[in-house]
C-alpha cells in the first residue's frame, strides 16, 4: 500500500470513529416520523416553558451557576417548591387561547432536578418536595385533553451530579460534587428518557440543550437518538447545540434568533441552516426563561406577532417562552399578551397556520408566506397606503385583502408589483394581502 492510500485509509477510519462516538450515522426517519414531521411544519407556534426549584429565587434558570451555589447548598430548594397554585388544563388553555399548537416544557434543566416522578434519581418532584405530584404526568393529560401536543425539554447538562465528568465550560465554581464515570451519566440520560417517553403518552419531542457545554465529548448520540425513536417513532428530536443537524435528528432550532442570522453571536450560521427538516425559533415573552421577578421588559402581543410572522416567512414555527412563578401561575400580564395574540391569529391565521416560506426574503417590514396557490404578504408596521413587492413574474388570479376579503387594484411594471390599499385597511401590526395564483 502506497502512503496515499495508507493516508486515505488512516483518514476514512478516522472519520469513521468520529461519526460512530457522535451519532452521526446514516437515519431513515419512519413513516410515523415524516407524518409528525408535516405536523409540525403546520403548527407554527408553541409555548415554551421552563419552571423549576430556581423559581423560587426569581434569578432565572442559570442562578445555580451564576451564583456559584453549593450542591448542598441548592438542595434546600425542593423543599421550599410548593406550587399549589398550579394548574396544568389552565396551562393548556392558556397554550390554546393563545393559538399555539404545541408546548415544550422543561422536564429536567442543567441544575439537575427533575420535574416528574423518575425512579432513576430520588432527586426528583415527587420525593423532595412538599408538593408531591408528578406536574409532568399532570400536563400531559391536560395537553391530551385540549388537544395540544406535548414535548420534553432535556438537558444534557447537568451541575449536580457526580458522574457528569470531566467538567464542561460552566459550572466550575459549584462545590460539593465529587468525580464520577461519564458512561454512568450517559446511562442515567438514557434511563431518564425511557421514563419520559414510557410513562407519559405521546410525547411529540424530545428539545435536548447543553451539548455547548462540553461539545467535544462523545455524547452517545447514536445511541440515545436510536432508543428515541424505538421507543415512539413519531417522537421528533431536536438539538440546541448551534450546528448543522446530526444524523437522526428531526428538527433545528434557533435560539433567540430567525435561521441562520446568527445576532447573538453563539447562534447556527447561515451556511448551517437545514433546507429539508422543520425550523423552530424560540424566543422569550420578557428577556429571560426563568421566571425572574426583577423583569420588566414584558413583550407587547405587537411584539411577539412580529416574530410569529418573521419566523413564518423563514419557514419556521416560532416557539414562545413564559417562566412560571414559583407558585405554579402563569404571570397574568404574560396570560392576558398571549390572549391578544391569540385573537390575532383567530383573524389572521390562515397567513401562517400550514404555511411554507414564501417567495420573497424576509425583513422587519415585509414576509411572505405561501399555501398551495395562495401567497400572503405581510406588510408589518406601516402607516403608508402604497405598498410594493419585487415583481417575480407571478401568475396572478386576484389580490384581496386578508381581512376584509376585499378585492384590491394593483399594477405591475418590469420590476415591481404596486397595491394601492384604502387607510381603513390598513393594520396596525401587520396589514396582509392575499394573492390568488392560477
Amino acid at each position: 500500500m502506497n502512503k496515499r492510500a495508507l493516508f486515505l485509509c488512516v483518514t476514512l477510519w478516522i472519520s469513521l470513529i468520529g461519526t460512530a462516538q457522535n451519532g452521526i450515522k446514516k437515519y431513515v426517519p419512519s413513516e410515523e416520523n415524516l407524518e409528525a414531521r408535516k405536523w409540525f411544519e403546520t403548527a407554527r407556534f408553541g409555548l415554551f416553558i421552563h419552571w423549576g426549584v430556581y423559581s423560587i429565587l426569581g434569578d432565572g434558570e442559570w442562578v445555580m451557576n451564576k451564583k456559584n451555589i453549593p450542591k448542598e447548598t441548592y438542595e434546600i430548594l425542593p423543599s421550599l417548591f410548593n406550587p399549589t397554585e398550579f394548574d396544568a388544563f389552565q396551562w393548556a388553555k392558556t397554550a390554546k387561547n393563545a393559538g399555539m399548537k404545541y408546548i415544550t416544557i422543561t422536564s429536567r434543566h442543567h441544575d439537575g432536578f427533575s420535574m416528574f416522578n423518575s425512579k432513576v434519581s430520588d432527586y426528583n418532584i415527587v420525593s423532595k418536595t412538599p408538593y408531591k405530584k408528578d406536574i409532568l404526568k399532570e400536563l400531559s393529560e391536560a395537553c391530551q385533553s385540549e388537544g395540544i401536543k406535548l414535548f420534553f425539554y432535556y438537558s444534557l447538562l447537568d451541575w449536580y451530579r457526580d458522574d457528569y465528568f470531566p467538567r464542561g465550560k460552566t459550572g466550575k465554581g459549584i462545590t460539593g460534587r465529587g468525580k464520577g464515570d461519564w458512561i454512568d451519566y450517559i446511562e442515567f440520560m438514557k434511563k431518564q428518557l425511557t421514563e419520559l417517553l414510557t410513562n407519559y403518552g405521546p410525547i411529540a419531542g424530545i428539545w435536548l440543550d447543553g451539548h455547548w457545554d462540553k461539545k467535544d465529548a462523545n455524547w452517545h448520540y447514536n445511541e440515545i437518538y436510536e432508543l428515541i425513536h424505538q421507543l415512539q417513532p413519531s417522537c421528533l428530536i431536536g438539538n440546541n447545540h448551534h450546528e448543522s443537524p446530526k444524523w437522526g435528528e428531526d428538527f433545528q432550532m434557533f435560539e433567540r434568533d430567525f435561521p441562520g442570522k446568527n445576532t447573538t453571536g453563539f447562534g447556527t450560521s447561515h451556511d448551517d441552516v437545514s433546507t429539508n427538516m422543520p425550523l423552530e425559533v424560540c424566543e422569550t415573552i420578557n428577556g429571560y426563561w426563568g421566571f425572574k421577578y426583577k423583569a420588566n421588559k414584558h413583550k407587547s402581543a405587537k411584539s411577539i406577532i412580529k416574530d410569529l410572522i418573521i419566523s413564518a416567512g423563514h419557514g419556521s414555527n416560532f416557539l414562545l417562552n413564559v417562566g412560571p412563578m414559583p407558585n405554579g401561575q402563569i404571570q397574568y400580564e404574560h396570560v392576558v399578551t398571549l390572549n391578544e395574540v391569540g385573537d390575532w391569529l383567530r383573524r389572521n391565521g390562515d397567513a401562517i397556520y400550514g404555511t411554507k416560506a414564501g417567495p420573497f426574503t424576509p425583513s422587519d417590514s415585509m414576509v411572505s408566506t405561501v399555501k398551495k396557490n395562495k401567497i400572503f404578504i405581510h406588510f408589518i408596521d406601516s402607516n403608508s397606503k402604497l405598498f410594493e413587492i419585487p415583481n417575480k413574474k407571478l401568475n396572478i388570479e386576484s389580490v384581496v385583502l386578508l381581512k376584509s376579503k376585499k378585492a384590491i387594484d394593483f399594477s405591475t411594471n418590469s420590476n415591481r408589483i404596486k397595491f394601492s390599499i384604502p387607510d381603513v385597511e390598513i393594520d396596525d401590526i401587520a396589514t396582509i394581502i392575499q394573492i390568488n395564483l392560477f
